[in-house]
């Protein structure tokens, strides 16, 4: 097998710049506002030399770097922009799994028949995007996702890296175990406590060391991983008709203040993942499952869509309490679901 893994160069940034060329030179923050409570969703390359990165909050990025200019995002000036990106890319790839509007895997290896095949490729889906779109791209090329992924974030922008077969662990081994995917911050700071801080420490685990420290199918998959072994497939596109997070508790709940708490985390989960694939949400629904194990839903339908995580758990919080005051009782679950799902039509700022 043959993937290339597409990372788009700061995206929301880069279309800002060709938006207003006259912030190309300037350090450039998309996000909220730096005097609230507001999140960087990504810095233009000149920000990034001050420690400035996504995640980070608005106010440290302008602790920072005060004479940064900060925009508010415009979701559905990017959603345009990531629809012409796609549009090139299957003109020379046909088989891509987005997983963002700013990246995603290629079935490399139905169109090239060995590796220096391969770089031409990725060079082609390149210069198609930045002759469709004036926007830069990081590839990444390798046998499987897991190393197509970190190989694509090693020269940015615009780079390529190319890991030949045979050479996957050695490629990975040298980074740090956080840049490995499947490592969220958990498992990070089990590992780090262990003194296993690169990707090859993790690589080198005994059978009975990793049990200790990851027991189960993911230690299993995160080691396999670490050694550059990852049997996932490109998955071509299938359209998402709804979105939804549940959560089974260990004991009934009542209080309805824990209630509140897990459906707005829920709906954290729910509108970051809108967020990431570009589209908004019109109907929202709370789903209760009793003692009895009988469930109930509550739905709501809005005139225009939103992908906002505060809007969708006040929403879901209501239609629970109106769901228990119609049936009060103890739950055995809730969950949070959006539906009718469409690319962003209105601005949806953090």
């Amino acid at each position: 097998m043959i993937v290339a893994h597409v990372d788009l160069d700061a995206f929301f940034a880069a279309v800002e710049e060709l938006e207003s060329p006259e912030l190309r030179e300037r350090p450039l923050v998309v996000g909220g506002d730096p005097h609230g409570r507001g999140v960087v969703a990504t810095a233009n390359y000149v920000a990034r030399r001050y420690g400035i990165h996504s995640a980070m909050s608005c106010a440290e990025a302008l602790r920072r770097c005060p004479h940064a200019v900060f925009v508010r995002p415009r979701k559905s000036l990017y959603v345009g922009y990531s629809r012409a990106v796609w549009d090139a890319v299957r003109q020379v790839v046909p088989t891509i799994e987005r997983t963002g509007m700013d990246e995603g895997y290629l079935a490399v290896g139905e169109v090239a028949r060995d590796f220096a095949a391969a770089r031409e490729i990725a060079e082609a889906v390149q210069s198609a995007v930045l002759g469709s779109t004036r926007l830069t791209a990081s590839l990444g090329v390798a046998t499987c996702k897991v190393v197509a992924k970190v190989a694509s974030d090693r020269r940015k922008p615009g780079g390529l890296t190319v890991v030949p077969p045979g050479r996957e662990a050695a490629f990975l081994a040298p980074f740090d175990v956080r840049l490995l995917p499947g490592v969220g911050p958990r498992a990070e700071h089990r590992l780090r406590a262990a003194g296993v801080t690169t990707i090859g420490e993790l690589a080198a685990l005994t059978d009975d060391r990793l049990r200790r420290l990851a027991p189960g199918r993911v230690g299993a998959m995160l080691r396999d991983r670490a050694r550059g072994i990852d049997r996932r497939g490109v998955e071509t596109e299938a359209e998402t008709v709804s979105i939804s997070s549940e959560e089974t508790f260990a004991q009934d709940v009542t209080d309805a203040e824990r209630l509140h708490d897990e459906v707005q985390r829920m709906a954290g989960h729910v509108a970051a993942r809108l967020q990431r694939s570009g589209d908004t949400a019109r109907t929202v629904t709370a789903k209760l499952r009793y003692s009895d194990f009988s469930i109930r839903t509550r739905s709501t339908t809005l005139a225009v869509g939103t992908d906002d995580a505060a809007r969708i758990g006040e929403l879901a919080c209501r239609l629970l309490d109106r769901a228990l005051r119609d049936r009060p009782g103890a739950l055995r679950l809730v969950g949070v679901g959006v539906s009718g799902l469409e690319p962003y039509r209105q601005l949806a700022l953090v």
